[in-house]
């Protein structure tokens, strides 16, 4: 897969109208601080779904393109148009993450909602045809050796909910949920590079 574009954004894990990742409805035990950081503090559910919408909205475009690398919502079939419906980049290319079944299992009138559905891809994106491409290797899940791993491919992965140095994995790999992007937003891809491109590139053969 090949997208030629400098506005491509990458964000995971949005999770749109989960009760228990919002700190007002949650049912988790909240009582100590890595409880307090599994959450999102916000007063109300409609407030997290609220923030979810407008922090897309107001940085990807719609003839941008928008990853999401899985978890796109909870709550069933309705959820899922509800959340489409309100964003208006026209371009989303979705990784199945494990809350996902809903998506993986109704293609005729769920997947149409998505440019593309997969578990796993392997990327480049370029500015144009007179740059060379950055290899990236999108799942939701982590994994530990990637292809090009040594070459410099990046492994963006969702999954973990990881936040602030957590994010990073051993090579240039990343965690890209929502939960640890600043301002509770999307990446823009030019930001995932200048984050990663000092990171070594790792070992595992």
């Amino acid at each position: 897969m090949r997208i030629i574009s400098s506005d491509v954004w990458i964000t995971s894990d949005t999770h749109y109208n989960h009760t228990n990742l919002c700190l007002s409805t949650t049912r988790w035990d909240v009582s100590t601080e890595r409880g307090l950081d599994a959450v999102r503090d916000f007063p109300t559910l409609e407030d997290m779904n609220e923030a979810l919408v407008t922090n897309i909205n107001d940085h990807v475009n719609p003839n941008d393109w928008l990853i999401h690398m899985g978890d796109w919502s909870f709550g069933g079939f309705e959820q899922i148009q509800e959340f489409r419906d309100q964003i208006n980049c026209k371009n989303i290319v979705l990784m199945l993450g494990n809350h996902d079944h809903h998506i993986l299992n109704n293609e005729k009138n769920v997947r149409k909602l998505f440019t593309h559905v997969a578990h796993y891809e392997e990327l480049k994106v370029t500015k144009s045809d007179k740059h060379k491409p950055e290899n990236l290797v999108l799942c939701h899940y982590p994994i530990i050796s990637w292809n090009g791993m040594r070459k410099g491919a990046m492994m963006l992965h969702g999954h973990q909910h990881l936040k602030r140095d957590d994010r990073f994995g051993e090579g240039r790999r990343m965690d890209v949920g929502i939960c640890g992007s600043p301002e509770f937003r999307p990446y823009h891809i030019e930001e995932i590079f200048a984050i990663l491109k000092d990171r070594t590139s790792g070992s595992h053969h």
